[in-house]
């Protein structure tokens, strides 16, 4: 478990998609923003985990039309996400480039909750590569001769989870204590900038990626 545990938290703690839209939700909605988009990812992640332990995922990596469907419905998504942070960067910086004194922009409020839980959610639920990692990765962990590989898988998936409240939820902290400065015009034009061409750079890669 303690194995598990340290190599889960070092995959979580990794630069990916995940981290990307968290810090733009994070900015666009404060902390509430950026940890309901937190626990959509962990919903997401209960999905792939709950096919893995029942077999699902494997029979989706071994499909190649299954395969394909998820992938380019997940890339779609993201690309999608990239044109709107793109966008939104525009925006942010004409603003800036007429106001050279605009002061920190304050976190929109987040009336619509569910728009953040949703992009977590689809990010992680729509990514193939999150049930590649479930299938390849987790049984690796398993107990040889374990009398209910099922339910041991279930419980490294909810350490997994876990794990991944933790450090996002810290994550999100953090953003949060640097958002007065984060939130400058210029500065969040600039980071809004590149997390769209990460998001378009990720959804590329996810839409040539394979399966084996």
């Amino acid at each position: 478990m303690t194995t598990f545990a340290i190599a889960a938290l070092v995959l979580i703690m990794m630069p990916g998609p995940d981290q990307v839209l968290i810090t733009r939700n994070a900015l666009a909605g404060g902390t509430a923003g950026g940890l309901l988009t937190v626990l959509g990812g962990v919903l997401g992640l209960t999905v792939h985990a709950s096919a893995a332990a029942l077999g699902l995922s494997a029979l989706l990596l071994t499909s190649a039309t299954a395969f394909t469907a998820l992938k380019i419905v997940g890339a779609a998504y993201l690309l999608w996400l990239a044109v709107q942070t793109l966008r939104s960067a525009a925006r942010t910086r004409r603003s800036a480039t007429m106001d050279e004194t605009a002061s920190p922009a304050a976190p929109a409020p987040a009336a619509r909750p569910w728009a953040y839980l949703r992009h977590g959610f689809l990010s992680n639920a729509l990514n193939p590569k999150v049930a590649l990692f479930f299938v390849t990765f987790l049984p690796q962990f398993l107990s040889p001769g374990s009398g209910s590989p099922r339910a041991e898988a279930l419980l490294l998936s909810a350490i997994f989870a876990g794990l991944y409240l933790t450090w996002f939820g810290l994550y999100v902290a953090a953003v949060e204590r640097l958002g007065r400065w984060l939130r400058r015009p210029r500065v969040r034009a600039r980071i809004e900038q590149v997390t769209g061409v990460l998001l378009l750079t990720v959804a590329v890669r996810l839409a040539t990626a394979t399966a084996h």
